[in-house]
């Protein structure tokens, strides 16, 4: 595989479309805190969070950035990087605190959700927003085991849906029903590292059974996912005339000896077994692929006729999730009963000793710009339905070892250098496959801000702004690669009357002209009614031991 040029090559100028989507995207459970506030009920991974030995820093997501608190200061932000877009996700729990059909509408956390969306339109960027993303009310958990009970669970999401479309699709056009419904689903019923905790996995003592529960979720998703849809589109499509569509994640499997025809065919069985599981019956045959038949037999659950014609087609676009590339070597062995990848092996280097890309700050994500264009292609040419990416960053070693409050570091931006160079490749890649004709019609940065990346805790740096946990205000500052990635766009988008990137209605900072939070926010941006007013130039505030 070879690397495509960088984004920023003269060839890529105004290569993408002028009304393309870019910006950053974030989750509710990861940057909202307030867990409980307003009315706000618990989520399952409220209450996993706080599981001694489940978060491996022994944080959880009770304050996460406190974006609830200080959305107005954040979207001003987005405004002045530039952003045409913004990806955020909703909590379930803060709408409906019990989650049920027949419970509350929680009024104070739909206004929530209302004010941050008539922010953002105010400031001219365009909301894309994800009903799930991970954090199922733990009162449907405790009812009926959630997912595990497809009937019922498929009515709640059904009337959330409701809920939210009513309130919300005069101004929201955007819609994705799940969030990665395959990492939700090996996390948290696999592995049982993610919530709810379930697995049968040896070392574990978690109820649950590892092989069977993960596929009997992922059926509740994309079947109530579907039904999601059908409302959307018979009820609320013709008069909000928005699109909606669904969130897959995904990374690239290569061959680990590409002249091995073992290693070939193991490797797109990978593909299939991670990104086919969910696209084939939505974009494809409207049934699972025949490899994951073959191995898993009846423990994968078969679709009734009525749920493959309505799941079948179900998503007006691709939504793709991505961040790596793994090297995959066939096994002769039989598949182990809880095996979840098609009977593979995954490495870092391949047969020739290639490594699978520069390491960051995660153990399992390495950059690899070209394995992302080979997937993009292996999508389009299956698929054949124009991609949103929805979500795609990377971590970088030594931020955790960062001090913002040197005079260095308040001079100019933190320079995450190999972020940068991410984003460069990255979209670099999106450019190449455009040129060569796949349909992508966005890119959302994985993230905004550093946040609280779920088991991980506040250890992992996925942001492009560098949160400061120790202060009450999780104090924001700017990385270089926040200011970069408007760069990088306002040379591949095509003009539109004079408007775009870089026009004096979306204002691109150059890394000459860095962002700094303490410069001309709005008087009361950070205001809060359960907090002093964020002040960016005061000490930092530490927490009492």
């Amino acid at each position: 595989m070879e690397d495509p040029p960088d984004a920023s090559s003269p060839e890529n100028a105004s290569i993408l479309c002028p009304d393309f989507h870019w910006g950053f995207a974030t989750a509710a459970a990861q940057v909202e805190g307030a867990w409980d506030a307003d009315g706000k009920g618990e989520s399952i991974w409220d209450k996993f969070s706080r599981i001694q030995g489940n978060i491996i820093d022994g944080s959880t997501n009770a304050d996460a950035t406190r974006a609830y608190d200080f959305y107005r200061g954040d979207v001003h932000l987005l405004k002045r990087l530039g952003v045409s877009s913004h990806r955020f996700s909703l909590a379930w729990s803060r709408i409906i605190p019990l989650g049920g059909k027949d419970d509350p509408v929680n009024e104070a956390g739909l206004g929530y959700y209302s004010n941050l969306i008539d922010e953002l339109l105010h400031n001219g960027i365009t909301p894309f927003v994800t009903l799930f993303h991970w954090d199922t009310p733990q009162a449907l958990e405790d009812r009926y085991g959630g997912m595990l009970d497809q009937d019922r669970y498929t009515q709640d999401f059904e009337r959330y849906a409701r809920v939210c479309f009513a309130a919300l699709g005069d101004r929201v056009k955007h819609w994705i029903t799940y969030n990665e419904p395959g990492v939700y689903t090996l996390a948290g019923y696999a592995a049982g590292v993610h919530a709810p905790g379930r697995s049968s996995l040896p070392g574990r003592n978690d109820p649950g059974d590892s092989s069977t529960e993960p596929f009997i979720v992922a059926h509740t998703e994309l079947v109530s996912h579907a039904h999601t849809v059908k409302i959307y589109r018979e009820e609320f499509k013709v008069t909000q005339k928005g699109v909606i569509g669904i969130t897959l994640h995904g990374n690239y499997s290569a061959p680990w000896d590409k002249d091995d025809p073992k290693d070939v065919v193991a490797a797109e069985r990978a593909l299939q077994f991670e990104i086919g599981w969910f696209a084939d019956p939505v974009y494809g045959s409207g049934d699972y692929p025949a490899c994951m038949r073959e191995q898993l037999g009846d423990r994968l659950p078969h679709f009734t006729p009525e749920e493959k014609a309505l799941v079948r087609g179900s998503s007006d676009f691709y939504g793709m999730n991505s961040y790596t590339t793994f090297f995959v070597r066939h096994r002769e062995e039989p598949a182990d009963i809880n095996d979840h990848k098609g009977n593979i092996t995954t490495h870092d280097t391949n047969k020739a000793g290639v490594s699978r890309g520069a390491e960051s700050a995660t153990t399992w994500l390495r950059s690899n710009p070209a394995g992302f264009l080979a997937l993009l292609h292996w999508i389009w040419d299956r698929y054949r339905t124009p991609i949103y990416i929805t979500e795609n960053g990377i971590t970088a070693k030594g931020e955790d070892t960062w001090d913002p409050t040197d005079a260095h570091w308040l001079a100019i931006p933190l320079d995450d250098t190999f972020r940068q160079d991410f984003f460069e490749g990255y979209i670099g890649a999106v450019a190449e496959a455009v040129r060569n004709g796949v349909d992508i019609r966005s890119y959302f940065a994985w993230t905004f801000t550093d946040n609280w990346e779920w088991a991980a805790g506040f250890t992992n740096r996925f942001g492009s702004h560098w949160i400061d946990f120790n202060s009450r205000e999780k104090t924001r500052y700017s990385k270089k690669s926040a200011t970069e990635l408007g760069r990088i766009f306002e040379h591949l988008i095509g003009k539109k009357n004079g408007d775009g990137a870089g026009s004096p209605k979306s204002p691109v900072y150059s890394p000459a002209s860095p962002i700094s939070l303490a410069e001309s926010l709005p008087s009361d941006a950070y205001n809060s009614p359960r907090s002093p007013r964020y002040s960016p130039s005061s000490p930092p505030y530490i927490p009492d031991a």
